[in-house]
């Protein structure tokens, strides 16, 4: 694969992502659904209604565009009184699809002049795009004006809702108590946002979490769970994956059927996991280096456990980050206890386009950042707040109507209680993560970890990069600039699905694909244009090749741990349930 060129890591290369149309999707309906509408994984600053005036006021301050754009939006309204306008839903638009949208004349215009106006808002953006040099600003503005435009939509509004008045006269009005009950409930206990999912139909370690292991270390930082093998023979070297500080890791093993750790078990690899506690303000003062000692600390008793001189990592999202590091600090030491590293949609080079870039006005970032100093940490909610602004009609405003209007309770799918159990990041760490964020530190060569500076170029490892081809929080082309950074062999792997879908992609999925194999010598474009497309799941392409970096087959295991390290109780353990109990 292509190395770093010294002196460009920061450098953007890769083209802008395709911007999202008016596209949204429903209420989950299905698993694949539900997959569709979950983010997460980076660490961001909070959008200020400051920022968000701003990006707004940036796309109508153009006075030629916004001249052009009202004249053609008061044709196209001329047009849609008369009856003669042409504007119609999207046929994926999920809003629109009862029949009064296109049947009862007043919803129809409702609809239509809906439609032209948010053309004419998306057609501001893209101009100012066109006269601005600066691609954060853009996506600022786009930002803004898709939570506008979202906010918007007659579908939000009782009066202009079809479907919801239906539902109130079917009901005789139990609908809107039902709906009012849980509006009161979002307000107390969601911050005001509507609930995503009814958590209370799972239980994490009964429902969710379910394949066997031990835990057989734990400090204060996280928790180690080693997993019990499910072949006769394991390879020798083991595997530590580092899921991200955001969130637990159990996305990693939902259930039977959809784990990554039990597929990766089935394939004769000894699986090992980080459980990180979720911190309070107590641990504000965690930073990069505590998560960087943890992954160390964790590599050693794997090796003990193991009786190897080295390990295998895998890194998740903000994992593959606290992944990087680590290895860096490992090359500038002259340390060989990673042998080969895999990466799962992690972006380490935030120079790079991505929608993400709205959150990197200096205002806002220092804003976040001084509300977790304030606090200690930056709470689950907040974090889940970003990335649901990120994509407002999936994941706010299908649950205003679901929920509010149409008096429905919030689905039920394991990968969205998964999604809602959410974890606190704290204060120094966040610290750090915005200043990687906004300054690009780590792509650069600015950060210092554990007392060394990073390079990432000096990584030599072997790497196993993936990325997501619908992924809207870290874009594919940005995920594959990671093999340019290094310096060792890589091998990047393409999915077709999104951010989390991509992750929980077990085998057997026909809609499953993915691109492997392009030629790496002029970019990621041209990579894809030259990839194999394959049927099935990256899962597979990843163990095929950690397999061949795994060493030779042994006996499995009878009993977790060792002497030194004997299991403490059973998987999942008690970080991932927010039990501390008492450190030996």
């Amino acid at each position: 694969m292509t190395k770093a060129v010294p002196g460009r890591a920061h450098e953007e290369r890769t083209t802008p992502p395709a911007r999202p149309g008016p596209v949204t999707e429903p209420v989950p309906a299905d698993e694949a659904d539900a997959l569709g509408v979950v983010e997460g994984g980076e660490a961001v600053g909070i959008p200020s209604v400051a920022g968000i005036l701003k990006g707004i006021t940036s796309a109508f301050a153009q006075p030629g565009p916004v001249t052009r754009g009202a004249g053609r939006l008061v044709r196209d309204l001329v047009s849609i009184a008369r009856g003669t306008d042409e504007h119609t839903p999207h046929p994926k638009d999920k809003r629109f699809v009862d029949p009064a949208w296109s049947l009862n004349p007043i919803f129809r215009r409702l609809g239509q002049g809906y439609l032209a106006l948010g053309a004419e808002l998306g057609r501001l953006v893209d101009e100012y795009e066109k006269g601005s040099a600066d691609w954060h600003d853009v996506e600022r503005a786009r930002f803004a004006v898709s939570a506008l435009t979202s906010a918007l939509s007659p579908t939000n509004q009782l009066p202009m809702n079809p479907a919801a008045l239906k539902r109130a006269f079917d009901t005789a009005g139990a609908s809107l108590v039902r709906g009012a009950r849980q509006f009161a409930h979002d307000v107390r206990h969601n911050g005001g946002l509507p609930s995503q999912v009814d958590r209370s139909a799972f239980t994490v370690g009964e429902d969710l979490a379910l394949t066997p292991g031990d835990v057989i270390h734990r400090d204060e930082v996280a928790e180690l769970i080693e997993y019990r093998p499910s072949t006769p023979t394991v390879r020798e070297r083991p595997l530590l994956v580092v899921p991200p500080p955001i969130g637990r890791y159990y996305f990693l093993d939902l259930r039977p059927g959809r784990s990554f750790v039990e597929y990766a078990t089935s394939r004769g690899l000894r699986v090992f996991m980080l459980s990180w506690r979720n911190p309070t303000a107590e641990q504000a003062d965690w930073n990069i280096d505590t998560y960087a000692r943890r992954i160390l600390s964790a590599c050693e008793v794997i090796k003990d456990v193991a009786g190897v001189e080295d390990v295998n990592t895998l890194g998740f999202c903000a994992g593959g980050i606290l992944q990087s590091v680590v290895l860096g600090h490992l090359a500038a030491q002259g340390e060989h206890t990673i042998h080969s590293a895999s990466y799962g949609v992690t972006l380490l080079d935030f120079g790079v386009r991505a929608p993400l870039g709205a959150f990197s006005a200096p205002r806002a970032l220092e804003m976040a950042r001084a509300d977790s100093q304030r606090r200690g940490v930056i709470t689950a909610r907040s974090l889940g707040t970003v990335f649901s602004w990120m994509r407002p009609d999936d994941l706010i405003f299908n649950y205003v109507v679901n929920n509010w209007l149409m008096g429905e309770r919030p689905p039920v799918f394991d990968i969205l209680a998964w999604n809602a159990d959410g974890t606190n990041l704290p204060a120094a760490l966040h610290s750090e993560f915005l200043d990687i964020f906004r300054s690009n530190t780590l792509a650069e060569g600015h950060l210092e970890v554990l007392g060394t500076p990073i390079d990432l170029g000096k990584i030599t490892v072997p790497v196993f990069v993936t990325g997501a081809l619908n992924d809207h929080l870290t874009p594919w082309t940005g995920c594959y600039r990671t093999t340019e950074l290094v310096s060792g062999p890589s091998t990047y792997v393409l999915s077709n699905a999104g951010h989390i879908a991509s992750l929980v992609n077990p085998p057997g999925n026909p809609k499953a694909s993915y691109f492997i194999g392009g030629d790496p010598s002029h970019g990621p474009e041209h990579w894809r244009a030259t990839a194999e497309r394959r049927q099935g799941t990256w899962w597979e392409a990843w163990a095929d090749w950690l397999l061949e970096r795994s060493g030779d087959e042994r006996p499995a295991p009878a009993t977790g741990g060792n002497a030194n390290h004997p299991p403490l109780e059973p998987a999942p353990g008690s970080y991932v349930l927010d039990r501390t109990p008492p450190l030996a």
